[in-house]
């Protein structure tokens, strides 16, 4: 143990130091999210397709905001490649910061209050239209949990 914290101090200017430091190897996402609600009041969520812990929960869609894009393209740009929706209308609706055990996500939902075309699962994944109130019940993301006593008060 002693040699990696000397190895550490040694190339404290090395990338290569960070390897040892499992802090060093957090990632940090910036993502951008949509709240789509009917005409019945339900909300969207989409079935996450992934390798990993996360595979099977689900989430409100949306993704990474790429280098260059604002937080609205870069919800835009997900909403048409994951569900085919191309949003006329949003609003921010909270921003919230989420430390899971090998990344901190940054992320920025909206309110989407128009869009033309139906959603579809465009990269395979299970949509559903789930009523407000039964939210809870769902099995969502850990980082989306918080949103859904945002979206009751609305």
């Amino acid at each position: 143990m002693n040699r990696v914290r000397v190895a550490r101090e040694r190339n404290s200017n090395n990338a290569t130091a960070n390897l040892a430091d499992p802090v060093a190897s957090v990632t940090h996402l910036h993502v951008a999210a949509g709240i789509l609600r009917d005409k019945a009041g339900r909300v969207l969520i989409s079935e996450r397709l992934c390798d990993g812990p996360f595979h099977g929960l689900w989430e409100f869609p949306g993704g990474k905001i790429g280098p260059g894009e604002t937080s609205t393209q870069a919800l835009c740009r997900e909403l048409i490649e994951e569900i085919g929706v191309d949003v006329t209308q949003s609003q921010p609706l909270m921003s919230l910061n989420h430390e899971y055990p090998d990344r901190t996500v940054d992320i920025e939902f909206f309110l989407i209050n128009d869009w033309h075309h139906e959603p579809i699962g465009r990269e395979g994944q299970r949509l559903r239209w789930v009523d407000i109130a039964l939210l809870d019940a769902e099995k969502l993301l850990p980082a989306d949990l918080p949103v859904v006593e945002a979206i009751k008060k609305l």
